[in-house]
């Protein structure tokens, strides 16, 4: 591919720490079999003064979730041979099961996990045991599309992935991560550190920004298989050397998971053995990201162009965004330019499919999207609307056509009328949930409404609840027991033949159409 813009590399590297402020971090550049640029910066832990070193073990979050798809396939040879062990893991669920292939590829349907965790009652900061996941899935009963038809995060489909290998191979999956890939890779340092309460090499995560100062992360969660490696950069870094080394091989467990995945439609997916497919200037590259609260990584490496990429922080810096910025340097791209918008956004639509709201907000150069699991920024598209790597919006009269190809959804949605007047206390009332069972309360006064989750995890803090339309509300969840929060919830009100509310449906991008009937 010619040479790497070294120069720029190290001119980016030199202002890392500035333009990602935070406690600290690490990041790391690849070429052709070699590290060519290797950064420590700031603290490991701030009260200590102890330094972030290239050897100091982060948690890699779910960077991890290649690793167990790569130690499935090393175990066991293909997906395929787990199939029959899945019902039961999901012995109350109803209608088709999806396959292993499904969980790999998050398009399995099955709701995300963490976020349920939420309307189990659970609080941010509480311990969460491996028992307690396997009474989530005991609980499942439909998923929110049909297996294979469309893409949607989540972390328990990896979760399955891993009891299913463990119980299949007789190991641990630790043992599966060392022999097939830590030890051939040469990542010494690299353990499995399921119990988030302890992070390795007494490394503290930070929640907080520049703004509102640095407060230590706290976590309860314990995770294996949808996360839970705590790897340093050098480690990281011999991985990437790995997969160079390995590149012609087709037989490589990289290669392996590499491979572009498609929904049963034929169409192609952007996801698949847990990689994000994606391209960069003329080249394709696989990657992840990983969060905890406290914690942020992102890893890409494209083999066409033998470059790998690795950034890691003990705060909420986006990572992300860092490592494409490497990767422009890298290969001689300019950075985007911002542009101002030439047409107002702002409005709400609703999603006729998912239940949930979609709700643009115009800036000066960019348009902010608030409908999956975090906000999304798009900028104008030459031909007309709005667009990112991820999404685009075009007008059609009032309404707004929506596409999403890397998740096979495309929709119009509607616009949602004005909200009325807040102070309304029809909502109020206990309601419960036969997917889940497990409850909500929402209290109405004041003024205010407020609404919290009951059920096996216990009572959830209360979260508020704000008018967005007719028999429509928006329910913030800004922290969660996984890193991001789910975010916004939709809630909306299903009225009986008398014109009273009989019952709610609350969704979520993570975790969409969840009904609640409505108690007395």
């Amino acid at each position: 591919m010619g040479m790497i813009d070294g120069g720029r590399i190290e001119a980016e590297l030199d202002g890392f720490a500035a333009r990602f402020s935070g406690p600290g971090g690490v990041v790391g550049v690849v070429s052709e079999g070699h590290v060519i640029a290797r950064r420590a910066f700031g603290f490991a832990d701030l009260d200590t003064h102890q330094a972030m070193t290239a050897a100091t073990r982060l948690p890699i979050c779910s960077v991890s979730k290649q690793f167990t798809c790569a130690a499935m396939l090393a175990a066991c040879g293909a997906p395929e041979a787990l199939d029959e062990r899945l019902a039961a893991r999901l012995p109350n669920f109803e209608g088709p099961l999806p396959t292993v292939r499904d969980l790999c590829n998050n398009q399995s349907g099955l709701r995300d996990y963490w976020a349920l965790t939420v309307l189990h009652g659970a609080k941010a900061e509480q311990e969460f045991s491996r028992e307690d996941a396997a009474k989530v899935y005991a609980r499942t009963r439909t998923g929110h599309f049909a297996p294979g038809t469309r893409y949607s995060y989540s972390n328990g489909n990896f979760r399955l992935v891993a009891e299913l290998v463990e119980e299949a191979s007789g190991e641990t999956l630790e043992a599966l991560y060392a022999r097939h890939i830590w030890q051939p890779a040469g990542m010494a340092g690299a353990v499995l550190t399921a119990d988030t309460r302890r992070p390795e090499d007494g490394v503290v995560g930070y929640e907080g920004n520049d703004a509102t100062g640095y407060m230590q992360a706290e976590n309860g969660i314990y995770w294996r298989g949808d996360a839970g490696i705590s790897a340093s950069l050098d480690d990281m870094l011999a991985y990437e050397c790995w997969i160079d080394a390995m590149r012609e091989d087709p037989e490589s467990l990289y290669r392996r998971i590499a491979v572009p995945q498609t929904f049963r439609d034929g169409a192609p997916a952007a996801y698949g053995f847990g990689l994000q497919h994606a391209r960069v200037g003329d080249f394709a590259f696989t990657g992840h990201s990983g969060a905890l609260r406290g914690f942020r990584a992102y890893r890409v490496a494209s083999t066409e162009a033998r470059l790998s990429v690795v950034v890691m922080f003990n705060h909420h810096g986006d990572a992300y965004g860092a490592a494409h910025r490497i990767l422009r340097a890298a290969l001689g791209l300019p950075h985007p330019v911002a542009q101002p918008l030439k047409e107002r956004w702002s409005g709400r639509w609703i999603s006729r499919e998912t239940g949930l709201l979609a709700r643009l907000e115009s800036g000066y150069d960019a348009a902010t999207l608030r409908f999956a699991t975090s906000p999304e920024t798009l900028w104008e598209a030459p031909e007309g609307g709005l667009a990112s790597s991820s999404v685009t919006i075009s007008r059609d009269g009032e309404d707004i056509l929506m596409r999403r190809p890397s998740e096979n959804h495309a929709e119009r949605l509607v616009p949602v009328a004005a909200a009325p007047p807040a102070g309304s206390t029809e909502i109020a009332g206990r309601y419960h949930s036969a997917e889940l069972d497990a409850g909500i309360v929402i209290e109405c006064r004041d003024g205010g409404t407020y609404l919290w989750a009951e059920g096996f995890l216990g009572t959830g803090r209360p979260e508020i609840v704000l008018p967005a339309g007719p028999d429509l509300w928006i329910v913030a969840t800004r922290r969660s027991m996984d890193a991001p929060a789910p975010g916004d919830w939709t809630l909306q009100a299903r009225r009986d033949e008398a014109g009273r509310i009989a019952g709610l449906t609350l969704g979520c991008w993570l975790a969409r159409g969840i009904n609640y009937e409505k108690c007395g």
